[in-house]
């Protein structure tokens, strides 16, 4: 079959009421409280959530320390259910890191909304397995190792009515191979998008419909962490720590995390803030120079590293969120960009913005509608247990952008202080976040080249190494899934301009540029290491690289991360 015989041959189709693209906590969330809402009423519901990961849970990465308030509001009696929750905080520690020492901060100075006691330490993709085994209980179709591809447009271009997946068993020169199967289509009455961090038809909604219009950038960071099982003497349970300062300097936002869990696991994960100026940094080599401070190293000591992974965050906050609503559907969760950035939470607001659709939408087609905009949820999002979430910390992250770690945490935690007094009026301002994180980074000839020091292979490893542990694979003969708008950018524009940050910024080793010895570099994209983080997408300087979805079943095979 010819490529363009294949891409004129006719889909499948199939119709449900609500489809859902992303099998996250918000996703599921939709997908279960759609069907609590049918039985109540004792109507007959089709749901189907669609996941590009190999099974529910395999793309799900976060640190994580969870406030149940979500969970508690979907699924009340989710403890004696069997939810994979059963550590809780005992105890918070927040550190500020020099490069030899480090000073613990009083928790009284902490304004409450820090306050980890009553959340939960555990994997989110176990979590998330367990929001798919309900969902499946109650009637839901969840189809892992489908990606949605392709967003489906009523005849006018004016509506959403589905989307279709990727087309499978395409060569790598887009010809189709003997196992060619085309993609099929999904439609329903609502589509509801929860694709996470930097989605790819996320991406392509908001520019369709304007959403971002009369909002402010969407500002990420690039969270990577490793699961860690260390020995019994060093581990505490319930243990929650967090640290700001070394190895990054003051002007580069970030921090880390240390969660004790479990049978002797600990979490730890490092956060850099993608708005960062200099083109040498490597967020992934500062994460692994962290791990050697004298404050953190003991702990690993005689202990393994059993998983890796890296995953872009949403950092913008309240004054980010986009338009929420369209014709036809809604975005969810951390599509929209729902994290507490203080906090470092978002899970909560994931599955408060599922229900919270799912309710509007179960309306929706109980007054006979479809393809219309879904108004009562906007407005449940804007002012209801989302809004009090985000609202009171809108200012803390462009405080800290523009005064640097030591002076904006401070500024930022009396602004956080003075929301809590004053019931989230707080000084009654909302600060501006500027420039995209793309447009941040300065020219590598006025930058600092930083020298990071090779792994030792037993508390620090090279990217490589690492991505082993994530499980990541992906069919090599398929078209590559990162693409680039113009490909002689890397090597003209990026290499002379920024030293081409590409090789530093991917957390998988994804990108590097080759110089043979004669003088003519080429640039290499090795895309069966990328975990699917998004970064390249969001910091690449000329906004030249596109992520889209690579065959369904394709990336990271995360274990209870």
């Amino acid at each position: 079959m010819e490529r363009n015989e294949a891409e004129r041959a006719p889909r499948d189709s199939m119709d449900f009421d609500v489809v859902i693209v992303g099998a996250g906590p918000a996703g599921l969330a939709a997908a279960i409280r759609l069907m609590q809402l049918a039985q109540e009423a004792e109507q007959e519901l089709s749901v189907v959530v669609l996941e590009k990961g190999s099974e529910v849970g395999a793309h799900i990465l976060s640190g994580a320390v969870i406030d149940p308030s979500g969970l508690d509001s979907l699924i009340p009696d989710w403890r004696s259910k069997g939810a994979p929750l059963t550590t809780q905080v005992k105890k918070d520690r927040f550190l500020y890191l020099g490069a030899a020492g480090e000073l613990a901060l009083p928790n009284f100075l902490m304004p409450p909304l820090m306050n980890n006691h009553g959340n939960y330490i555990g994997s989110l993709g176990d979590l998330t397995r367990w929001l798919g085994e309900q969902a499946a209980e109650l009637g839901v179709e969840v189809y892992p190792g489908f990606a949605a591809s392709e967003i489906l447009y009523s005849e006018d271009g004016s509506a959403v009515v589905g989307v279709a997946t990727g087309d499978m068993g395409v060569g790598r020169d887009g010809v189709p191979k003997d196992s060619f199967t085309r993609g099929m289509e999904l439609r329903g009455k609502y589509t509801l998008f929860a694709e996470g961090a930097r989605g790819s038809l996320t991406k392509q909604l908001t520019a369709d419909f304007k959403l971002d219009e009369g909002c402010q950038p969407q500002k990420y960071g690039i969270g990577l962490k490793e699961v860690w099982e260390i020995k019994p003497e060093n581990h505490q349970p319930g243990l929650v720590q967090h640290s700001f300062g070394w190895p990054l300097d003051n002007k580069t936002g970030g921090g880390s995390f240390l969660y004790h869990y479990g049978e002797n696991l600990v979490s730890v994960g490092f956060v850099v803030h993608l708005n960062y100026e200099n083109p040498y940094l490597s967020p992934y080599d500062e994460f692994q120079r962290f791990k050697t401070h004298p404050a953190i190293a003991p702990i690993f000591e005689g202990g393994k590293r059993i998983a890796y992974g890296a995953r872009a965050i949403t950092e913008g906050g309240w004054q980010s969120l986009p338009q929420l609503v369209f014709a036809g559907g809604a975005l969810l969760g951390c599509a929209a960009g729902m994290v507490n950035v203080p906090r470092i939470k978002g899970s909560h607001n994931a599955i408060l913005s599922g229900k919270a659709a799912a309710e509007a939408a179960f309306a929706a087609i109980q007054d006979g509608r479809s393809h219309d905009i879904l108004a009562a949820y906007e407005e449940e999002v804007r002012t209801g247990a989302i809004a009090r979430d985000l609202k009171p910390v809108r200012n803390v992250k462009p405080l800290w952008s523009r005064f640097g770690t030591f002076a904006g945490i401070m500024l930022g935690g009396i602004d956080m202080w003075a929301n809590t007094i004053l019931k989230g009026v707080g000084f009654g301002y909302t600060l501006k976040h500027g420039k995209p994180d793309y447009a941040t980074i300065r020219r590598a000839a006025s930058a600092r080249k930083i020298e990071y020091p090779k792994p030792d292979g037993v508390l620090t490893f090279d990217k490589l190494t690492n991505v082993s542990f994530s499980g990541t694979n992906h069919e090599e003969d398929q078209p590559v899934h990162l693409r680039l708008a113009d490909p002689n950018i890397p090597i003209s524009v990026n290499l002379p301009e920024f030293a081409e940050p590409a090789q530093r910024y991917c957390p998988a080793g994804v990108y590097e540029v080759i110089d043979d010895g004669a003088g003519d570099p080429r640039f290499q994209i090795n895309a069966q290491n990328c975990v699917h983080c998004k970064t390249c997408d969001i910091k690449d300087p000329s906004q030249n690289i596109n992520w889209v979805c690579p065959e369904g079943g394709g990336g990271p095979n995360y274990p209870s991360m």
